[in-house]
């Protein structure tokens, strides 16, 4: 039972890929035409047009040409010596476009096929072939018309070209669907051959033509010229009568307008010689009220200006009298130093509060003054103003007045002032020099020490600025003089001629030291202290001592000062130094 099952299973298996190999055969050999190509077959059961089916083919027994069902566009040139000529012996340049193809019918497919062959496939080819046949009917078309029929007939050119190549082309199974003529023109006259007789004949009708339409032109030419300067003369003539008529119309217009300018400008002018002469009046009428007023302004100025100065002199002969009084009563003073001392603050204070409430009325009044002098200086009219500047002018005065006698006031006020401060001062200073006077010999000499003592840096530092000058310093050592090649004295040769320290620097500065401005008068200042200015040595050892000894009960001010003239010593020194060791020359010669 099972055999018999895959015996049946086996049979529908192979039935099926029979099947499938029969349909696979016949797909490869089925053939389709499309709406672009048709075919046509030949062989075993004659020749058969395929167009829109299929057919199979069998490549032993069959054989397919295809025909190229598209519309194919052959374009025809001919110009130049190919030209075509037109009835009336003229060459002209065509250039004309044919839309073919093969006519959709069965016979005329088998036409294309056995006449054609692959040409339907291949344009070039084909129009390789029927060219002639479209060359032909344009010649034979144009033959039998003129060369302006051709250009304003060009649709019935295309027609009868259509015509006469269709019958050609329906031989070989295509038709002509239309004839586009996409270039007409008269060829150049250089390809026009004169020994030829169409061209000559053409040639003469062509040279005719143009020189007759040449002359034609030039006529037109020179007439509308003519017409035309003709016509500027005309419009010049009317335009200059125009431009007259203008220019009277304006010139008579101007002299309307001047002569109504001078009568308007007589009378501005009559009229503001009138307003002048008003104006010039008032003015005068004003300055002289003005300078009334100034001059009783000037005169109330003056007067409080020599009260001021009269009080001022006063002032100042009441101060030269306190001097006076100061001076008798200085033996007085040192009593009542105390009581004078809270007078002068109060008296200063009283004068303070007296100079302010002054500052202060005045400043009322001048600005009530100014107020005034804005409020009539805003009225309308030059004899208003010149009430308000007399106004103004005495309210000036009073001003002045008043600050004059408050000027006198304030200045009698620090007379006294300084009678009691100069009476303060007198006390003082007689109570610093009784204090003076019980001084001891001792304190005496220890204030003029210390007096010294302040300027002595300052006096150091000046005395060495002509060591500023020192442009260089030579040092000349001869060793070989002073016999210094012994065998003890190696050591000491230097420091013991010339009474040298050994050490060139140190010497130098001590040499240098000898030029000091105002020497003798600089050492004498420092014995007085106790110091020897000789050297830079025995300077720093006096500084030294003084301050180690604590001269002066150990002051801290003779300290700082001891420091200064160490600091001025060392500066001297230090300057002196960088001169000699950056500019100096040692030659050594031995011997």
């Amino acid at each position: 039972m099972e055999s018999f099952m895959d015996a049946g299973l086996v049979g529908i298996v192979g039935v099926i890929v029979a099947f499938l190999a029969v349909i696979i055969f016949l797909t490869k050999l089925y053939r389709r035409a499309s709406k672009e190509i048709a075919f046509v077959r030949t062989g075993v059961g004659g020749e058969k047009v395929v167009m829109n089916g299929g057919a199979l083919v069998f490549p032993i027994f069959h054989e397919t040409m295809p025909v190229n069902m598209n519309t194919l566009v052959l374009s025809v040139v001919r110009r130049d010596g190919e030209a075509l000529i037109t009835l009336d012996r003229l060459r002209i340049d065509v250039k004309a476009e044919f839309y073919v193809r093969v006519k959709p019918d069965s016979d005329a497919i088998a036409m294309a096929a056995q006449t054609l062959g692959q040409r339907t496939m291949q344009p070039e080819m084909l129009k390789d072939l029927v060219e002639g046949k479209f060359v032909d009917a344009l010649r034979s078309v144009a033959a039998g018309m003129t060369m302006n029929e051709l250009h304003e007939q060009r649709a019935d050119f295309v027609q009868k070209v259509q015509q006469v190549s269709s019958n050609d082309l329906a031989m070989n199974g295509l038709e002509l669907e239309s004839v586009s003529l996409t270039g007409l023109d008269q060829t150049s006259i250089e390809h026009f051959n004169a020994n030829n007789a169409f061209d000559a004949e053409g040639l003469t009708k062509l040279t005719e033509q143009i020189e007759a339409r040449k002359k034609l032109r030039n006529d037109i030419e020179q007439d509308t010229r003519v017409q035309m300067e003709a016509k500027n003369l005309e419009a010049d003539a009317r335009s200059f009568e125009i431009s007259r008529d203008t220019e009277y119309a304006r010139l008579s217009q101007e002299r309307e307008v001047e002569v109504r300018r001078a009568a308007q400008s007589s009378e501005i002018a009559r009229e503001q010689a009138e307003r002048q002469r008003e104006a010039d009046a008032a003015r005068i009428e004003a300055k002289k009220l003005v300078d009334a007023q100034q001059i009783e302004a000037d005169r109330l100025v003056e007067e409080a200006r020599i009260d001021q100065v009269r009080a001022l002199e006063i002032a100042r002969q009441e101060q030269q009298i306190a001097v006076q009084n100061k001076s008798r009563e200085e033996s007085q003073a040192k009593a009542e130093a105390d009581a004078a001392r809270a007078k002068a603050v109060a008296a200063e204070e009283q004068v303070a509060t007296a100079r302010e409430s002054e500052i202060a009325e005045r400043q009322k009044k001048i600005e009530l003054i100014e107020a005034a002098k804005q409020a009539e200086r805003e009225a309308i009219g030059i004899k208003v103003e010149a009430e308000a500047e007399r106004d103004a002018a005495a309210n000036r005065a009073e001003a002045l007045r008043r600050e004059a006698e408050g000027e006198a006031e304030a200045e009698k006020l620090r007379a006294e002032a300084a009678r009691v401060r100069f009476e303060v001062e007198a006390a003082g200073q007689q109570a610093i020099n009784e204090a003076a006077n019980i001084l001891s010999m001792d304190q005496i000499s220890l204030q003029t020490k210390l007096a010294l003592l302040k300027v002595l840096p300052e006096v150091i530092r000046e005395s060495a600025k002509p060591m500023e000058a020192i442009d260089s310093i030579k040092i000349v050592q001869v060793d070989g003089l002073t016999q210094r090649g012994g065998s003890g004295g190696s050591a000491n040769g230097a420091a013991s001629v010339g009474g040298g320290s050994g050490n060139l620097a140190n010497d130098a500065v001590s040499a240098a030291l000898a030029y000091r401005a105002q020497a003798p008068v600089l050492d004498g200042l420092m014995k007085e202290l106790g110091l020897d200015g000789s050297s830079l040595g025995k300077l720093a050892e006096g500084a030294a001592k003084l301050n180690g000894n604590g001269e002066a009960g150990g002051d801290d001010t003779i300290v700082d000062l001891l420091s200064d003239i160490a600091e001025a010593s060392d500066e001297a020194e230090n300057r002196a130094s960088g001169e000699a060791a950056d500019d100096s020359e040692t030659q050594q010669a031995a011997e």
